[in-house]
């Protein structure tokens, strides 16, 4: 299967959590066209197939949005199933009446089966309406005790590739400059031994060896280390499981030149082989 071009195709009843759907995939690596009318998918797929690879992963949403347009789906996916070099897959999601209306109460969006009619009407419509695209689907997914964050977990399991490691990136700062805006997690490390005092180590950063062996040395350092890891160590796992994409952990001293450097590079290290990982030392070149 890995020669062939996966497509996945998102269908379901309207408020079941579609647009959720495609962000999740786009940041898992899918190309995500949306309410693409399905005669056009094979269309669309031709072109992929002519990428050279980069529309090796794509995601197409098709909705009762497209009127007469959705209705020759079925046909469109039995037709691709057949294709050679294409693997399809069609997730339908669903959520039972009660948690559409309030959902569509909530966003106070219109529903698109909707013509006049009560809500509920148009929501039991609809699902009458998709009855032979969803027994066409191949993963069916019931959101309706579910928030957003728990439907990207489950995409992120079922599709995310799972040779892709997960990517952190450590910044050293120096809080006078003030904390990196993207951050989400900040360490402080301005309770350790300064180097800044040091007449012979103040002209050097924590790239250099003495102002990175200097804050080694010390047992407070060591200690905060170890409790580093251990908490960074449990994070990304959980972090990967939650479908979060990134990791961007701030680490800041006074200046952002010895402590935080040193600090950044040792737990770079530690990370890098398990992670996507990347350093910045955003303020370790400023003078004064």
């Amino acid at each position: 299967m890995a020669d062939k071009m996966e497509v996945l195709i998102i269908t379901g009843m309207s408020g079941a959590g579609k647009t959720v759907a495609m962000q999740s995939l786009e940041d898992i690596g899918y190309f995500c066209v949306d309410n693409l009318p399905p005669a056009l998918i094979p269309k669309f797929v031709d072109v992929a197939k002519q990428s050279g690879g980069k529309l090796a992963k794509v995601a197409l949403a098709c909705d009762l949005r497209g009127g007469d347009l959705f209705q020759p789906l079925v046909d469109t996916v039995r037709q691709l199933r057949n294709h050679p070099g294409v693997q399809v897959t069609v997730l339908f999601l669903e959520a039972n009446d009660e948690t559409l209306v309030r959902r569509f109460k909530e966003t106070r969006r219109r529903h698109p089966f909707v013509d006049g009619a009560r809500l509920l009407d148009g929501i039991q419509g609809e699902r009458l309406a998709l009855a032979q695209v969803r027994a066409e689907a191949d993963i069916l997914l019931d959101t309706s005790d579910w928030r957003p964050g728990r439907l990207k977990q489950e995409l992120v399991q079922r599709f995310a590739a799972t040779s892709t490691r997960f990517p952190v990136h450590i910044i050293s700062f120096g809080f006078k400059y003030g904390i990196p805006i993207d951050a989400d997690m900040i360490l402080d490390v301005r309770f350790l031994p300064n180097p800044h005092y040091v007449e012979s180590l103040r002209p050097f950063t924590g790239e250099d060896a003495p102002v990175y062996d200097y804050v080694m040395q010390w047992p407070a350092t060591q200690e905060f280390l170890r409790r580093a890891e251990d908490l960074v160590d449990f994070l990304i796992p959980q972090f990967t499981k939650e479908g979060k994409t990134h990791l961007v952990i701030g680490i800041g001293c006074t200046g952002g030149k010895h402590r935080s450097v040193a600090v950044s590079r040792h737990l770079h290290e530690h990370i890098k082989d398990r992670t996507d990982a990347s350093l910045t030392h955003r303020d370790s070149r400023r003078e004064g």
